[in-house]
């Protein structure tokens, strides 16, 4: 993620990226045949932004992972309304078109050395399930794919959950079907740092070699319990461990494309976009700017090496270490993504490996840097217009938005049922 933690992952303290100039790149027009005067291309455009509204209207749309939680436990504020700063709440989610949403329990990866992380991922959890109960007529608690078709159409807003950082298990089998039964659907395996489970694409260098031997049976487990493994995060020795072991399908729950950015390995190779779907999987597109645009990543990665590299050469410690990361990245500008680099990595996952193995996880409220035009969950209809304009229909649309991730998840659950059987 470009998340505000995962800077401050990169080097173990709390910041977030502070503030970026913003540079707001051209949109590209649709070429509309027949139409040359600027008030045709003006109605032409304005005829594409209703059709664009009115599909993400009629459209089942779910974003798999948002990192609300976690920026409510450090300021809370009533989600039901429309809130002050962050990219979620109830008023902008109507507006914006979304039916259902993974809010996630993300886990300090330091709370694997400290303890505390399976309390701290219940914390969450708890979190969570308050918003349903305070607030009934907009949001309910969604255990399934059908649960979450029931509500459509409902007002109400489903939401799922899931666990970021498998440093939750605390090393203990057992915890994957206690979280089962509070609700969880999906663990991502680890975040910055190599945990218990596997080694990460943040971290500097490895530990495992991708699975550790509890990461392997923590894989097995998930499959029986019909629980979604997520590889967002993983290193690509990880990913390619859990491929090969998992006998269900796999997620990326919130990744974009390597080819744009690279030689930065949280984002997806195309060798890994191609495994992940042979073996049934789908990749939902983040849409933070370092993910999705190739100059604000390259911009990103200089710093943090230059940060790492100053902290080697002078031997930082403590709070003159942290006084430095927070000094150097707040001094940090970059540019701006657009709705049309998300729209970008979509398409070339289409063409890479079909229309049927992509989706959306945008990391709102985990990102810093989003793209102009993708602001908050209000937006989805300006992505919907930039897949419009560039030839997606209807039908293709509805996939993208919802129906290719409810397909792998029934796939992952009918895994778990065979599981059972045998």
């Amino acid at each position: 993620m470009t998340r505000r933690r995962d800077v401050l992952a990169v080097s173990e303290v709390g910041m977030h990226l502070g503030k970026v100039v913003a540079l707001r790149l051209a949109v590209a027009v649709p070429v509309i045949i027949g139409v040359y005067t600027p008030q045709g291309k003006a109605d032409a455009q304005a005829d594409l932004d209703k059709q664009a509204h009115e599909l993400t209207r009629k459209t089942l749309l779910i974003d798999t992972h948002l990192d609300t939680p976690y920026e409510l436990q450090k300021r809370m504020q009533d989600i039901s309304g429309r809130i002050e700063g962050g990219h979620f709440d109830y008023v902008r989610a109507r507006q914006g078109g979304l039916d259902a949403l993974f809010m996630v329990a993300y886990v300090p990866p330091e709370l694997e050395e400290k303890g505390g992380a399976k309390a701290f991922a219940d914390q969450t959890i708890d979190l969570v399930e308050n918003f349903a109960q305070k607030w009934p007529d907009r949001f309910v608690l969604a255990r399934s794919p059908e649960e979450i078709r029931t509500y459509f159409g409902s007002e109400r807003i489903s939401i799922l959950l899931g666990i970021e950082n498998g440093s939750a298990l605390e090393g203990d089998l057992s915890n994957l079907e206690r979280f089962h039964a509070r609700g969880v659907r999906y663990i991502t395996l680890t975040h910055s740092k190599n945990n218990q489970v596997c080694d990460s694409s943040f971290d500097e260098g490895p530990k495992w070699h991708g699975l550790s031997p509890f990461g392997k049976k923590v894989i097995a487990e998930m499959n029986r319990l019909g629980m979604i493994v997520d590889v967002s995060h993983v290193s690509d020795e990880a990913l390619r461990q859990v491929l090969e072991l998992s006998k269900a399908p796999v997620v990326a729950t919130h990744s974009s494309c390597r080819h744009f950015t690279p030689g930065w390995h949280r984002n997806l190779s195309d060798d890994m976009i191609r495994l992940l779907t042979q073996k049934g999987g789908v990749v939902q597109v983040n849409f933070g700017s370092m993910f999705v645009n190739t100059a604000v990543n390259a911009e990103f990665v200089r710093i943090q090496d230059e940060v790492r590299r100053h902290i080697r050469e002078h031997g930082l410690e403590g709070d003159e270490r942290t006084r430095y990361i927070r000094q150097r990245w707040e001094q940090a500008s970059f540019p701006k993504a657009h709705v049309s680099d998300v729209a970008a990595h979509i398409d070339h996952i289409v063409r890479l490996v079909g229309i049927d193995c992509v989706g959306l996880g945008s990391d709102f409220d985990g990102v810093t840097d989003v793209p102009v035009g993708l602001e908050d969950v209000s937006c989805y209809p300006n992505l919907v217009r930039e897949l419009l304009a560039r030839g997606y229909g209807a039908p293709e649309i509805r996939r993208i938005c919802g129906e290719n991730f409810l397909r792998v998840w029934n796939a992952v659950r009918e895994a778990g049922r065979l599981a059972w059987r045998q």
